[in-house]
């Protein structure tokens, strides 16, 4: 398995994988899987992460893991790579929206905040907005 960046191509893999996970996915554009990892085994996509860039500050989304390959520590590596990734594209804080998996991410240092404290680029996203 490798990790590696998304392709034009992956998009309805990475669509189902994500339609699965029961994760929002009709906002994503295609232009936008210029942000997006993904995890190859083979030709099978299964796992995922992306992110919206604005300025400093970023949208954390789409960190899916398909369910026979949970367990094995690949949704840590997604978002370690992802958070390098963002951070080389000049996001110095990364928010993200979670209805089910909070506690993985404050066990990864991530911080709960009131969602009017959010930066308004953040706040003006579909994703933020649907949620």
């Amino acid at each position: 398995m490798k990790t590696d960046y998304a392709a034009y191509e992956d998009w309805p893999k990475i669509k189902t994988l994500l339609r699965e996970a029961g994760l929002p996915h009709e906002d994503i554009q295609t232009p936008q899987l210029k942000h997006f990892l993904v995890i190859r085994d083979g030709e099978r996509i299964s796992g995922v992460a992306g992110f919206e860039l604005y300025g400093s500050v970023a949208l954390l989304r789409s960190l899916a893991v398909a369910p026979n390959y949970r367990r094995f520590g690949f949704a840590s590596n997604l978002l370690a790579r992802i958070e390098e990734y963002a951070k080389a594209k000049g996001a110095e804080t990364l928010y993200l929206l979670t209805m089910t998996a909070g506690g993985f991410f404050e066990k990864k240092g991530y911080q709960r905040v009131d969602r009017k404290t959010v930066p308004e680029a953040i706040q003006g996203t579909s994703e933020f907005g649907g949620l």
